[in-house]
């Protein structure tokens, strides 16, 4: 048995390397939850909402052009995603795209600052930039998820990345909220520029708990090395083409991605939504940051636990429990009108997000056979995003039909439902013994 963990991850040698491997790979995670924590979901959604009501939208309206936002930067991230992939795998530097996403996304988080009255147009600009960067990235980074550890262990390192993601964003969360909260004692004119600053704050995290990642995950081996003498885009093509012909021999992995792609898109909108949703029902941005909050510190031990249940119970078992927890949150949602409601729900989310979202990755990381996975990866991400583009755009379109978002958080549970029976169909021991046959 030794020798064939060895085996799997000789790469990682010597031995205690492959704990600091694991660390440093997560890292990324407390790196770059920043962005989803501040930007998408705390602190910009009310900002972006208020440079929209002063261009002269409505509330409806405003909420509804935040979520056309978050779909347009779902669509380019959907567009290219397979490609990048396809690249990686055909030419290596898993690491340098990375960093190259990591560059883009620190820029645009950066220029937030500059942002003032009757500019969110420039604002949805930025935010674009910035998700697309996140999201590129993140196919990348997950890519590496297979490498790094073995089919036995792999559902504890996911956990474990998405577990550090929600410490590492809860806590420069904490450090803009008592900024806003208090922008007198932090030597700060105002709530304005509190705002501001925790913009910048993220790009400076960002890039700073980026460098272990760089310093101690090795790169990856290629598993295609004849194609490296071929131009890389033209190579990229030819196999983004042979990705979707692929995708469809692993029957229980593609049964897996169109259950994942209607959960994970009504997932998405909650977490892109919830803020925008609660400020246009009229709580506090007060209140709304300091329930994300709870949610983050809430989901360190669950994302933990949802490991171990993983581990006793199973995978699928262990999402398809999160998934009627989060159906029940869109439908108490619909009733919201108090910022106590909105506690209660984001302490629920903070139960089962992390959990949910770090199985779902690896239990597809563990169908996925090992010499494409960065192509498989970005196949996974892109696809995914270009199914969550549905979401938000729903939400948007209903709340302009209505002029409110109650019926748009309500019309979210229909992606629970349905994600919920088509992965109950899943057979995950078949799916994992095709993709060890293909490796």
């Amino acid at each position: 048995m030794v020798a064939k963990i060895h085996a799997r991850v000789s790469w990682l040698m010597p031995k205690d390397a492959g704990r600091k491997v694991i660390n440093a790979w997560a890292m990324y995670d407390w790196a770059n939850s920043a962005f989803y924590t501040t930007i998408m979901a705390a602190m910009f959604p009310p900002f972006y909402r208020s440079l929209a009501t002063s261009a002269g939208l409505s509330e409806a309206n405003a909420t509804a052009s935040w979520a056309y936002t978050t779909s347009v930067a779902l669509l380019i991230v959907a567009v290219i995603g397979p490609l990048l992939g396809a690249i990686s795998d055909q030419t290596g530097g898993k690491k340098k795209f990375i960093a190259a996403f990591l560059s883009l996304g620190v820029l645009a988080t950066g220029m937030m600052v500059f942002l003032g009255e009757d500019t969110y147009l420039l604002a949805s600009l930025l935010f674009i930039a910035g998700n697309v960067a996140v999201a590129s990235s993140n196919i990348f980074y997950e890519s590496l998820l297979p490498h790094i550890t073995t089919p036995d262990n792999i559902d504890r390192v996911s956990t474990k990345g998405y577990a550090l993601g929600y410490l590492g964003g809860g806590v420069l969360l904490v450090i803009n909220m008592l900024w806003y909260a208090y922008p007198e004692v932090f030597f700060l004119p105002n709530r304005a520029a509190a705002v501001k600053l925790s913009f910048l704050s993220v790009a400076v995290w960002w890039a700073l708990f980026s460098i272990p990642l760089f310093r101690r995950v090795p790169e990856p081996p290629l598993g295609q090395t004849p194609t490296l003498r071929q131009n890389p885009v033209k190579a990229g093509f030819r196999s983004l083409v042979k990705t979707f012909r692929n995708v469809m021999k692993y029957r229980q992995l593609m049964l897996f991605l169109l259950a994942f792609w209607l959960y994970s898109d009504g997932i998405g909108t909650i977490m892109k939504m919830a803020v925008a949703y609660g400020d246009e029902v009229g709580i506090d941005v007060f209140d709304l940051v300091l329930a994300l909050i709870i949610t983050q510190f809430v989901g360190i031990p669950c994302s933990f636990g949802f490991g171990r249940l993983a581990g006793r119970i199973g995978t699928r078992p262990s999402i398809l429990i999160g998934l009627a927890v989060y159906a029940s949150i869109s439908v108490g949602a619909f009733f919201m009108t108090t910022a106590v409601h909105f506690y209660i729900l984001a302490f629920t989310v903070g139960l089962v997000q992390g959990g949910t979202q770090a199985l779902s990755r690896s239990l597809y990381a563990s169908m996925v056979p090992k010499s494409q996975s960065a192509e498989f990866f970005g196949f996974f991400s892109a696809s995914s995003k270009f199914a969550g583009i549905l979401g938000p755009l729903l939400f948007g379109l209903v709340s302009q039909g209505t002029g409110s978002s109650r019926l748009s958080i309500l019309s979210i549970v229909v992606f629970f439902v349905i994600g919920a029976v088509l992965l109950s169909f899943v057979d995950v021991e078949e799916g994992r013994r095709r993709a060890q046959e293909e490796s």
